[in-house]
């Protein structure tokens, strides 16, 4: 494939029409969308998009320094964004200023509370891991929506992280979070013709009137937990991020230190960007959960030898800790395969080109957008070896001892300035959510059920399809119980 597909509308129509054809691996849906297709990617073309699909190329432009030629910045064109993010007040696609790397910094701070490998940090993903498995034990055998299960567990982690505070199962502002984070994932960012023509908002649409309802909804939400902190707030009680940012605003303001004339941090910016780490923290880690879950039903002989490794290193007296991840390169192997076979975000946030650059043999006019073909970077044939298979030893050596990485083109949590700064917590959650449930359960496909294929929906993030699966307690901890 080239490395830039910029030459015309034929060609960016063929990258589209792939892009959907591999994501939704549906034969007849493809057909019948490729004349919508088609026109997508004339009207895209009408912006000069640019797809970046070569693996050092891509990282290059994500970690290079300054002056930063080709950086992000807010896409005034995309009306679902701005609805989502009150214009750009959030982190994942405010533009790249020194307010952006003000609050980034704050929250870098805020997360280094708990740091890798905490003992807080790690005991929070334990305790839902632990809650998990008693949900699984108490649904023993029975058809279950693991799906709704895991949002839940990721969903208690990110807000003790975000708010110090945790869900219940069943409980109803519970049940409205994945109603309101369902439709935010199914309307924004998805290229619909209201982002490339923003004047189409004055139409009635559907799309557009679900995401308001969503985000008015999350905003009821952040709201109430923002006027409580507000509240009970003291220098000694920061606890958790919303309380830490509220000090940095305190202190800004108390000490008049504004970054520069006309920027402040206000409320909105604070709020947004707790909803980024709110929404992205669980959304995308919930994501390659439930296609762990999925590939692990579909290859079952992986599950086996995830259990086998488990036994042979933590054994059947304690749980899984974080510092078993060393000694366990099959499980780590197969996370990093989940998320190469099945990036979260297929294509990455657009960048955009700040000044008349130059990418290898190619000119890249200022105002360009420029974007990370992630899904083509991880199934490059040239890079990877039959990349359409699931198989985790691709990323361990020979002998399937050690961890090694394969090809450059490999970059699940990005790179650069905006690489994801979630990205030490989920790889904490991946390990410990599937080691405490391996350990204890096998997965398989309930009597009756059907185990759909492992296609995805194309949205803000790729979403694996919905199934159910039934928990099986392993035979060595039937009747057995041990202290956490």
């Amino acid at each position: 494939m080239a490395a830039f597909i910029r030459a015309g509308a034929l060609d960016v129509s063929r990258e589209i029409l792939s892009q959907s054809e591999v994501l939704d691996r549906n034969r007849h849906q493809a057909n019948q969308k490729t004349t919508i297709v088609s026109l997508v990617a004339l009207l895209l073309l009408l912006s000069s998009p640019v797809f970046l699909e070569g693996g050092k190329r891509a990282t290059g432009i994500l970690v290079q320094t300054a002056p930063r030629a080709i950086t992000l910045t807010t896409n005034n064109w995309q009306v679902t964004t701005d609805l989502l993010t009150r214009n750009g007040k959030d982190i994942a696609f405010a533009s790249y200023s020194p307010l952006w790397k003000f609050q980034r910094k704050l929250v870098h701070s805020a997360l280094s509370m708990f740091g890798e490998g905490a003992e807080l940090l790690e005991s929070i993903i334990c305790q839902e891991a632990a809650s998990l498995c008693k949900t699984l034990t108490l649904e023993h055998d029975t058809p279950l929506d693991i799906a709704a299960e895991m949002t839940r567990a990721v969903t208690n982690v990110v807000c003790s992280l975000c708010f110090n505070s945790s869900y219940r199962r069943g409980d109803s502002e519970f049940e409205a979070m994945l109603q309101y984070s369902q439709g935010i994932v199914d309307t924004v960012a998805k290229e619909s013709l209201v982002d490339i023509f923003p004047w189409l908002q004055v139409f009635p649409s559907k799309d557009l009137a679900l995401l308001k309802k969503c985000v008015e909804k999350r905003d009821q939400l952040l709201q109430q937990q923002f006027t409580e902190h507000k509240e009970t707030f003291t220098d000694d009680s920061v606890l958790d991020l919303m309380s830490s940012l509220l000090r940095a605003k305190l202190n800004m303001e108390n000490n008049n230190s504004g970054l520069l004339p006309g920027m402040e941090l206000t409320d909105d910016h604070l709020l947004m960007t707790v909803a980024d780490i709110f929404g992205a923290g669980v959304e995308t880690t919930t994501t390659v959960l439930k296609w762990s879950v999925l590939y692990l039903l579909h290859y079952p002989e992986v599950q086996q030898k995830i259990q086998e490794e488990l036994d042979q290193t933590v054994g059947f007296d304690r749980y899984p800790q974080l510092s078993d991840r060393q000694h366990m390169p099959y499980l780590e192997a197969t996370i990093r395969e989940v998320l190469r076979i099945r990036p979260v975000s297929p294509l990455l946030i657009p960048h955009e080109a700040l000044t008349d650059t130059r990418i290898g043999e190619y000119d890249i006019p200022k105002g360009a957008r420029v974007v990370i073909n992630l899904w083509s970077l991880h199934h490059d044939e040239k890079e990877w070896d039959k990349p359409g298979e699931f198989n985790p030893g691709r990323f361990l050596d020979e002998q399937g001892n050690k961890l090694y990485s394969p090809s450059p083109s490999y970059l699940p949590f990005g790179a650069g300035i905006r690489v994801c700064m979630g990205e030490v917590l989920a790889k904490m959650e991946l390990f410990l959510f599937l080691a405490w449930s391996l350990q204890r359960f096998t997965f398989s496909v309930p009597e009756g059920e059907t185990l759909p294929a492992p296609e995805g929906k194309f949205g803000v993030v790729l979403q694996a399809p919905k199934f159910k699966v039934k928990a099986t307690l392993r035979k060595a901890w039937q009747g057995l119980e041990i202290d956490q």
